[in-house]
């Protein structure tokens, strides 16, 4: 019975991957075309003329590039400072007026962005946070710090305070309790939030165009206007570059989690 168990978990993995590649097919068929236009279903000629302009051009994609990590990571890293208490207090505290605390927090997930960044634009202009990379830091924070404290809320759920308690018994401080016993079992949810947060981050366009006001040149900055009437071989490139630095991304959070408990592990058989 194992045998066509593997043979079918091996035919559906590679379903699996091919179902996932196949969005990515057009665009990289139009990033390496020329003139592609319906009803033609392949590309009649090759070129590499856009993935040469995005990466070897005067387009300042490797800048923009580092300037998009360079804000995700900052973000990522307040979100987890705010969200790591305020998920505690929500969890494991009732108190008056909590579901409007709830509410607040989690109102930039239904609210559509313009509403909010045009107050925020306001506010920095009369501040001089405008057109600088911790404005725009500032502003991601609002659409990003949602999903950070939901994720570790769900983590807080099934972190039981007796565990804490024994800690405390057993003679640790409040920052050893933290950091031994609260911290390594928040840390999957801290993941899972930053991996949101990295995406959403990278992905916002209009915040950082408003707050920026074109002074800050993330990669969607170059993306959009290529996407919406400009050169679609120059969109499709940038898009495979957007999605391989979004990927990448992820896979580097994976492999720190991984080394970490691998740590753990060594260290607790020692």
């Amino acid at each position: 019975m194992k045998n066509p168990l593997v043979f079918i978990k091996i035919i559906l993995s590679v379903l699996v991957f091919l179902l996932m590649l196949l969005p990515f097919v057009p665009l990289i068929l139009t990033s390496m075309s020329f003139g592609w236009q319906w009803p033609a279903i392949l590309p009649e000629l090759i070129s590499f003329r856009a993935w040469d302009y995005v990466l070897f051009g005067s387009s300042g994609t490797w800048q923009a590039v580092g300037v998009s990590l360079l804000i995700a990571l900052i973000v990522t890293a307040v979100n987890v400072l705010l969200a790591v208490p305020a998920a505690n207090a929500l969890v494991r505290n009732s108190f008056r007026g909590k579901w409007l605390m709830e509410a607040i927090i989690f109102a930039p997930i239904i609210i559509p962005p313009f509403v909010a960044v045009m107050g925020i634009h306001l506010t920095f202009l009369k501040l001089g946070l405008t057109e600088t990379v911790i404005g725009v830091v500032l502003a991601h924070i609002s659409p990003t710090l949602p999903y950070m404290v939901r994720a570790i809320m769900i983590s807080y759920q099934t972190l039981s305070i007796d565990w804490e308690d024994q800690a405390r018994m057993l003679g640790a401080g409040p920052i050893s309790r933290f950091t031994l016993v609260v911290l390594p079992h928040l840390l999957p949810g801290i993941v899972a939030g930053a991996s949101l947060s990295i995406l959403i981050s990278l992905s916002q366009y209009l915040i950082t165009f408003i707050i920026g006001s074109g002074q800050v040149v993330t990669l969607s900055i170059l993306l959009f206007p290529f996407i919406s009437g400009g050169d679609p071989a120059i969109a499709s490139a940038y898009s495979l570059l957007f999605a391989g630095m979004a990927i990448m991304t992820l896979l580097g959070l994976d492999v720190l989690l991984k080394k970490y408990y691998q740590q753990k592990s060594r260290d607790t058989l020692g």
